[in-house]
């Protein structure tokens, strides 16, 4: 009898955890969240109560730590945690529905929430995700120069803002992605270390510092390149001088509803320590057990543990860049989660041309609101890795472009501006606007445009209060101006400089220079212009 009742409750025990699923437990406040008020540095960083201040964001519960008596009740109850998060307030564990309702009745949790949305559904034929970068891994070496890196640079008229010293130095940037192998060893990220612009990292997979292990998948590293990358005369990424923050969340062997809260830990991180920017070029909406999928009416925004995850750093002051993802050629053609939510700035791909890539996901969201945002380039777009220049396709891409054009602006202007007024800035001047398109959003990004919006007459000009002619020309430019120059300089294409002048006679002789683009930023007592000129 006793080996029979053994038996019967081994068989139970399968049964039961044959039907358990990943739930999240959330938590009834925080008691602890009068000490953190108190000693707020207890929790974050200085640079990050600095962003809140600088932007009026006031401090809430979310910023507070969890309880962890809660937590050990919750491992009290023979519970394992799998993963947990202080924005949400609570752990995920796995559970069957009985111990659902036993979680349910602790007087610490409000609720529980499972990770699955259809647990009724079963697909036939699920896709599988070993190779969810597909799009992204069509990519070959090349030896650039850096007139081709540069048409991802002048098409989001960015090349500009480098002119004028505005190349993301002081602003903080996390890459949110699988791993970064060779990044501690490969010469295209060597200025990044010997300028101390890797500030720290962490593998939430894990639970280790192990991000550069030759073992992980490298999509993380080609992100981090199109951003920081550089190989001097041949690359630079379009925010070369910021400083960056690299956390592992995605394992692309598999797609598991975990690496939602992997990337809900990291985003609180970053918040940790004080983060401008989080770029992201992930999106989620099928796993590898079907229970977890999402349908495209669950994209709207907040339905998806990370979508909320990714609302939450949006309005801690962080700009929020995600991928749009792609999927456009595919039955499931949308976007994905979170770049569905309203409040991230989500980014589709487009060709050397300006059109739309094939590739590059559908929006609206399910609710309607426009996406993506807006758009750069992610067919054949330039980046580095390891020890070259390199050249691949993807959402994966156009997203850290546009990341480092943002971190760019950010350095331009007010730490104090509204990261909603700078998103709003960043659509309304894009190629598109009014209009948008549903794989485009309000077209393609001006960042020369966007600073435009933001400069004062004793600033930076972009206008034709400064005018250069003839142009193109063969042999020699005219500077038309009421101010007096006092110096001018040339840059070529990639942003190197020429040569510093004082022109005679409101003239610059350009006849040594071999036929070509080049930038002209002229200093006058009140201001500086930059413009653009072509050598024929």
């Amino acid at each position: 009898m006793k080996k029979f009742i053994l038996t019967s409750f081994f068989l139970l025990f399968i049964s039961i955890n044959a039907q358990s699923e990943l739930v999240f437990v959330f938590f009834n406040g925080k008691p602890n969240a009068a000490a953190f008020y108190a000693n707020p540095l207890s929790e974050l960083s200085q640079k990050s109560l600095n962003r809140r201040t600088a932007q009026g964001i006031a401090l809430n519960i979310q910023d507070a730590p969890l309880e962890q008596t809660y937590v050990q009740n919750i491992q009290n109850l023979g519970f394992t945690v799998i993963d947990y998060s202080k924005w949400l307030n609570g752990v995920a564990v796995n559970a069957t529905a009985a111990q659902v309702t036993t979680l349910q009745a602790q007087p610490y949790v409000q609720s529980v929430e499972s990770f699955a949305k259809n647990s009724q559904v079963v697909v036939k034929n699920q896709i599988q995700h070993s190779d969810k970068f597909s799009e992204f891994n069509k990519a070959a070496l090349f030896n650039y120069n850096y007139g081709t890196g540069a048409n991802q640079i002048d098409q989001i008229n960015l090349r500009n803002l480098h002119i004028a010293g505005y190349s993301g130095n002081g602003i903080a940037i996390a890459v949110i992605d699988t791993g970064f192998p060779t990044v501690n060893t490969g010469s295209v990220y060597q200025r990044l270390w010997t300028n101390n612009k890797i500030k720290g990292g962490y593998n939430f997979i894990n639970k280790s510092t192990d991000i550069y292990n030759t073992s992980l998948n490298a999509h993380g590293s080609y992100v981090l390149g199109a951003i920081g990358g550089y190989i001097d005369g041949s690359f630079v990424g379009s925010a070369p001088d910021a400083d960056f923050y690299l956390y592992a969340t995605e394992n692309a062997a598999v797609e598991i509803p975990e690496e939602q809260l992997y990337w809900i830990m990291a985003a609180e991180e970053a918040d940790r320590q004080g983060v401008d920017i989080i770029n992201t070029s992930l999106g989620y909406s099928t796993f590898d057990d079907p229970k977890y999928n999402y349908t495209y009416a669950d994209m709207n925004g907040t339905k998806s543990f990370i979508a909320r995850g990714a609302q939450i750093a949006s309005e801690k002051g962080i700009l929020v860049v995600v991928s749009a993802g792609n999927s456009g050629q595919e039955p499931w053609h949308y976007i994905t989660t979170p770049a569905d939510n309203a409040k991230v700035f989500t980014i589709g791909a487009v060709d050397a041309a300006g059109a739309s890539s094939g590739f590059s996901s559908y929006g609206p969201n399910a609710l309607g609101v426009i996406k993506p945002d807006a758009s750069a380039r992610g067919t054949a777009a330039a980046t580095v890795y390891n020890n070259a220049a390199t050249s691949a396709s993807g959402t994966s891409l156009s997203a850290p472009i546009a990341a480092g054009g943002i971190a760019c602006l950010l350095q331009a202007i007010p730490a104090s501006t509204s990261r909603e007024v700078i998103k709003n800035r960043l659509r309304e001047t894009a190629s598109l606007y009014p209009n948008n398109t549903a794989q485009m959003g309000y077209g393609i990004l001006n960042f020369g445009n966007v600073l435009q919006t933001y400069l004062e007459t004793d600033h930076l000009q972009l206008n034709d209060q400064f005018l250069i002619y003839p142009n193109p020309t063969t042999d020699r430019i005219y500077f038309r101006t009421f101010e007096k120059i006092q110096n001018v300089e040339l840059y070529d294409n990639t942003g190197r400089l020429l040569l510093t002048k004082k022109p005679m006679n409101n003239s610059l002789e350009l006849d040594f220079l071999e036929k070509g683009v080049y930038y002209v930023k002229a200093k006058t007592e009140k201001n500086t212009y930059i413009q653009k000129v072509i050598k024929k």
